[in-house]
């Protein structure tokens, strides 16, 4: 097996997920929060919007391509009130309210850059996992440290996503 086919096949995995979260799921409880609007959970649209962003500002940098979010025009057709260059760090409870959209714009965008993403994965071999591509870490982050970085923060935000979602479809509202 070829480092790229490995890393087609995590990134595969992060789609997979996410689209069986939004699969069949009802418009409504993409922006409902169990526990309210007190931010300690985020909604399931803002979960995939965000783990959909982080990946393409990772992967776009890391390969020095345009993201889809902006060269795309998906930031024009979401329409979110939030800045076109935010990834959804360190955002409050207002902010996750703000991620508001239908599911097919969502699954758009992310199918979007899980394109792209495995258009710059094709051909990656080892030598180019050793490729540093941010040095403003101590030490500098190489392609194949961020490359595993967003999978691992993508499948853990998609498993929170469906986690989320099987919490509302069982009408859980929150701790009392």
């Amino acid at each position: 097996m070829e480092v790229s086919d490995v890393l087609v096949d995590a990134f595969g995995r992060v789609n997979e997920v996410v689209h069986g979260v939004l699969a069949d799921v009802d418009e409504a409880l993409l922006t409902t929060t169990p526990g309210g609007t007190d931010g300690t959970v985020n909604s399931v649209a803002w979960l995939v919007w965000h783990l959909t962003r982080v990946q393409d500002d990772h992967v776009a940098d890391a390969f020095g391509g345009e993201q889809v979010w902006v060269a795309g025009g998906w930031a024009q057709r979401l329409g979110l009130p939030l800045p076109v260059a935010d990834t959804g760090y360190g955002h409050g409870p207002e902010e996750v309210a703000a991620v508001v959209a239908p599911v097919a714009l969502l699954l758009g965008y992310h199918d979007a850059v899980h394109a792209q993403t495995l258009r710059h994965l094709r051909g990656v071999d080892a030598a180019a996992l050793d490729r540093v591509v941010d040095r403003a870490w101590d030490p500098p982050v190489t392609l194949g440290v961020r490359l595993v970085s967003v999978v691992a923060d993508d499948l853990q935000h998609a498993g929170q996503a469906a986690y989320v979602r099987g919490l509302l479809e069982q009408g859980y509202a929150g701790p009392e």
